[in-house]
């Protein structure tokens, strides 16, 4: 066979392979959609099914942000996006009663009681404790964490619940034992520490309220 003829042929079988692979690669997708992402949204299994947004306001009554409690595979995922507050640490915790009155005649958001309790016999060990809040320069505070320490089901039982900021940081009464509080009879953390964790006054306020039905 002259070789001008082979290089002919070789040419026309390698342009009609060509044109094959363009026409497949036409039939099909050149690229596929990327699998979503697990985003905030999903995180730990978070479901909207129940979730509650509770809005916070100081003793003057201006909202200073939100509190979010939504159900998630491991307890209750929290998240708080607060401001107006003074820089530093605020004890944050849940109230047992949903009740927040700024002109409670024993001070601001007296009547959302004390701590909600549960299982836990002192401070640091409320089932209502929840990490401290830090404020920083501009007055703001944002934090997640998740909880198993209760449900949404339970804050929305009985007479609700509340959501504190409290004006001072929290401690959760580990006080070391070389610590003595005047006309306290033992070292250590006295019965107003184990209680509020020396907290300090009720910054803001947001209620949780009781189911219905």
């Amino acid at each position: 066979m002259p070789r001008p003829f082979l290089v002919l042929l070789v040419a026309a079988v390698t342009v009609v392979a060509a044109c094959a692979e363009d026409a497949a690669d036409q039939a099909s997708p050149t690229s596929t959609a990327p699998e979503p992402e697990q985003g905030a949204e999903e995180e730990e299994g978070a479901s909207a099914a129940g979730e509650l947004e509770v809005t916070m306001t100081d003793a003057e009554g201006a909202e200073v942000g939100t509190v979010s409690l939504r159900p998630n595979d491991a307890g209750v995922r929290v998240r708080a996006d607060v401001k107006g507050l003074a820089p530093g640490f605020h004890g944050f915790h849940v109230h047992e009663v949903g009740l927040c009155e700024a002109d409670a005649a024993e001070g601001p958001f007296t009547t959302a009681k004390g701590h909600f309790v549960g299982e836990g016999s002192s401070h640091g060990d409320h089932d209502g404790d929840m990490p401290s809040l830090y404020v920083t320069d501009d007055g703001r505070a944002s934090s997640t964490f998740t909880l198993d320490t209760f449900s949404v089901e339970e804050l929305a039982s009985g007479d609700g619940a509340a959501i504190m900021i409290h004006a001072g940081g929290d401690n959760f009464a580990n006080i070391p034992d070389r610590y003595t509080a005047a006309g306290s009879p033992t070292p250590g953390a006295d019965q107003m520490t184990n209680s509020t964790g020396d907290a300090g006054a009720r910054a803001a306020c947001g209620v949780i309220q009781p189911a219905q039905g």
